[in-house]
């Protein structure tokens, strides 16, 4: 069929409807919903059998859903209605939600339902819940609806709130008076669920010092203690802040827009508060300590299973900046020190990296200077993964990853990753030729025309395809927790298996043998040579498309490789 995704912006969940579609033989096209005129002529240009909208926050024009059958993708149960269906799920701690595909009517949220797909409630941000959970309740939900429409079902069914199994009602939109936090009698699970009910937007305003910032994010501290409210130590970029019986971690903080000024974007909380802090405590814990703690927040964590050691890396967005970079490269060379056998890299869930911190760089007093070290520190963590020589290295990607941040994970030995993944090997959208020693991992995986093509194309890719292409060597179905349990169980497989030595040695050789040919200094030397002109280059698209991402500035059209 053909396949019209309209959406508000090509996200994570958009992109893997996208690729699943592909995938199963559609022709799909994407269309984003920058104004009723551009919709109108990408639906007449593109001449769809059905159109999808996996993620609007606008309605479908009626002359469109009047004429064709438009899906929509609607984060709630059955009968759920309105704009902030996941803020009000994590607000009042629902233990299980669902996801609806329902058809487009006049009435918002109200029409026939062609599928619904329950899923739990972790206790986790609303950001990390929609890549998971809600994403693959979402696809499952898709799928469905897709096959009926496909195989001419009859009879979606009516929105009906006698049924039994409709238990969803019309919500308001969740505005800053339902998440206003009470530091003086908010115990810590009430302002958890007010955290993660907005962590990637809109956040939860409150003032810090006489400012009022947007606070983003939220983890629980077992430890530490204060006065509510105050600020009480800070961690890898993060504040703690007191509450009447504990203390939350806060990772990012958003100004709020001062009337006529500029637009403000999320920065690690002690960036965004400058001097202000800099008489609160920093509080440090090694990735090994921090293991052990169930609730403190640390970026980064180190645990060891009889011959295997884990280390699990988890940043705001999947994005790494200089610093970032510097402390997991610190924390890998301790761990390529320890006695094991095998290294897998990853966190247990959501994205495994996204590359360089282009929010950290807009910040900058420089951003070109800060574009340039960030560039380096991610090679230094590359090279110190392509150059460990006695142990096998694994990429764990339970979610998603992009740019550099895929360059990263294929300069491990062996890449495992989740069905559900959504991979992105190219930096073109940002005006970047990349760096990451790329240009020797990715050839060697895929070959050069397949590189070149994955390199160019800006499009997707799903976990499927990237096994099939020998981008990543495993792939494994189910939930974040059940990738997670059959990674441990294949690393220490692995660990076990009697040819470890002889496959250790081989890739001494192989590596020595690729030295020999081209030397991982020229591959680094030829990159970073492009990324100098991106930065520094007079006319270079890099900064004006980097301020366009941070400040979160609409396209002025649907790009033309995602028209199909």
């Amino acid at each position: 069929m053909r396949i019209l995704l309209i959406a508000s912006a090509f996200n994570s969940l958009t992109q893997r409807v996208h690729t699943e579609l592909r995938e199963r033989g559609h022709h799909v096209g994407v269309e984003l919903a920058l104004g009723d005129e551009p919709v109108r002529a990408g639906v007449a240009r593109f001449r769809p059998d059905l159109i999808l909208a996996p993620m609007l926050t606008r309605a479908i024009p009626e002359d469109i859903w009047s004429r064709h059958t438009v899906l929509i993708v609607h984060p709630g149960p059955k009968g759920d209605r309105g704009p902030s269906s996941l803020d009000w799920a994590i607000h009042e701690g629902a233990s299980e939600w669902g996801v609806t595909v329902l058809q487009a009517v006049a009435e918002m949220d109200a029409g026939p339902i062609w599928a619904s797909v329950p899923y739990p409630v972790p206790p986790c941000g609303k950001s990390e819940l929609y890549r998971n959970e809600v994403a693959d309740a979402a696809l499952e939900a898709v799928l469905l609806a897709v096959d009926r429409f496909e195989s001419g079902w009859p009879a979606p069914e009516p929105l009906d709130y006698g049924r039994w199994d409709v238990q969803g009602r019309l919500r308001p939109y969740h505005k800053q008076e339902f998440r206003r936090i009470d530091w003086a009698a908010d115990d810590t699970a009430t302002v958890l669920r007010k955290l993660r009910s907005a962590d990637s937007q809109p956040g939860v305003l409150d003032e810090l010092y006489g400012r009022e910032f947007f606070l983003h994010g939220g983890h629980a501290e077992d430890e530490l203690r204060g006065v509510p409210g105050s600020v009480i130590a800070t961690r890898d970029g993060a504040i703690c802040r007191a509450t009447v019986d504990g203390a939350v971690w806060i990772p990012q903080l958003r100004p709020r827009r001062a009337p006529d000024g500029p637009a403000t974007y999320k920065l690690p909380a002690v960036q965004a508060l400058g001097d202000l802090v800099a008489d609160v405590p920093h509080s440090p814990i090694s990735p090994v300590a921090a293991a052990w703690r169930k609730d403190t927040w640390s970026q980064i964590r180190y645990r060891e299973e009889g011959r295997v050691g884990y280390l699990e890396f988890t940043f705001p967005g999947g994005a790494m900046s200089t610093g970032q970079c510097r402390r997991l490269l610190a924390a890998y060379r301790e761990a390529v020190e320890r006695p094991t056998s095998v290294l897998v890299l990853g966190p247990a869930r959501d994205f495994f990296s996204n590359g360089i911190h282009l929010n950290v760089i807009e910040a900058a007093a420089d951003p070109a200077e800060e574009s340039w070290q960030n560039i380096n520190a991610m090679d230094d963590l590359v090279e110190a993964i392509l150059t460990t020589e006695d142990k096998l290295t694994v990429a764990s990607l339970a979610g998603n990853a992009a740019a550099g941040g895929l360059m990263l994970a294929i300069a491990a030995d062996e890449v495992w990753c989740r069905e559900s993944a959504v991979l992105n090997p190219h930096y073109r959208l940002m005006g970047l030729h990349g760096s990451e020693y790329w240009t020797y991992t990715l050839p060697r995986r895929v070959g050069p025309e397949w590189a070149a093509r994955l390199t160019t194309a800006a499009l997707p890719v799903g976990a499927r395809q990237a096994r099939l292409l020998g981008l990543v060597d495993r792939t494994k179905s189910g939930s974040a927790a059940e990738f997670r349990s059959w990674t441990v169980r294949r690393a220490e497989a692995l660990a076990a298996a009697p040819g470890l030595a002889a496959r250790l040695l081989e890739k001494k050789r192989r590596r020595a043998e690729d030295e020999a040919v081209k030397p991982l200094a020229a591959y680094r030397e030829e990159e970073l040579a492009e990324m100098r002109r991106n930065f520094r280059g007079p006319g270079e698209p890099y900064h004006a498309l980097r301020r366009a991402f941070v400040h979160k500035v609409c396209p002025a059209a649907t790009p033309e490789h995602l028209r199909g």
